[in-house]
């Protein structure tokens, strides 16, 4: 099964899936914050290790709570994913801080800044077009 297979894009859909419902429901670990999103899941062909984007909304303090929360929940949770889905391995679970979403936040707000202040220059009598 090549990566980027019809099979493996499916099998990545599914464990996205069932993993956001396994955190979101059974998981208990007063570490993990409740705003946890899962936001890509990479399982390899072989399906023996999967790789669990994930985002978390609070500050630094809380995200590395949560992770820590995940990693030392991985054994469970896979346990939960072997119950929920039919396949030939179930994969080791690798737990990664997805700051993709905090990126393009930050990104979005600096070049509304810019836009703001090119602008504001305009209407001042600054540089026209």
């Amino acid at each position: 099964m090549k990566k980027n297979s019809v099979k493996n894009v499916r099998v990545n859909s599914e464990v996205q899936r069932e993993m956001s419902q396994i955190i979101r429901d059974d998981l208990k670990d007063p570490r993990i914050h409740p705003l946890t999103s899962v936001m890509s899941v990479e399982v390899t062909p072989d399906l023996k290790f999967a790789k669990i984007y994930v985002s978390v909304l609070g500050d630094d303090e809380e995200k590395e709570k949560t992770m820590e929360g995940l990693k030392k929940s991985a054994s469970y949770a896979r346990v939960q994913l072997a119950r929920r889905m039919n396949l030939r391995n179930t994969p080791e679970l690798t737990f990664i801080l997805d700051k993709s979403i905090e990126y393009a936040a930050k990104m979005s707000k600096r070049i509304d800044e810019l836009t703001h202040r090119s602008t504001g220059e305009n209407e001042d009598g600054g540089a026209d077009e």
